[in-house]
């Protein structure tokens, strides 16, 4: 018996593809960003690294002690940043309709201000100016 792949069939095939990768992709948190109180939950939220990119989007390799480090934010608008080799406190601004994060060090005169990239309930992407990207996930 002689068996043809009929247009028909390949055409079935590509559209369930194309069904599946747009409901796969529909499901995607990256690129969404929510409420401030997703940043901190009910009173205070434990971020860790995930990724980190450089401005050209490659995977930068992270040391042990990167992968320690926890910022934690709280709902009164202050942020902990701990690592192996000491902690940082200060206050941050979410400015939720631009987009961004500025963070300011206690004591420091300059602060950082960070685009928001994603902000769900698990996920936290800051990118500098320069363009890295940092991605978080919640501990």
């Amino acid at each position: 018996m002689k068996t043809l792949t009929s247009p028909f069939r390949l055409l079935a095939s590509l559209l369930v593809l194309l069904v599946l990768f747009t409901a796969a992709s529909c499901g995607s948190k990256e690129g969404k960003v929510e409420g401030v109180n997703m940043l901190y939950g009910a009173t205070s939220k434990v971020w860790k690294t995930d990724k980190e990119l450089s401005a050209t989007g490659d995977k930068v390799k992270q040391t042990d002690a990167q992968e320690d480090e926890r910022i934690t934010f709280f709902a009164n608008g202050q942020y902990n940043m701990t690592s192996p080799a000491g902690a940082v406190n200060g206050k941050y601004d979410f400015n939720q309709a631009g987009k961004t994060i500025t963070m300011t060090p206690d004591g420091a005169a300059q602060s950082n201000t960070f685009t928001v990239v994603t902000l769900t309930d698990d996920k936290l992407t800051l990118k500098s100016d320069a363009g890295a990207e940092l991605r978080l996930e919640k501990e």
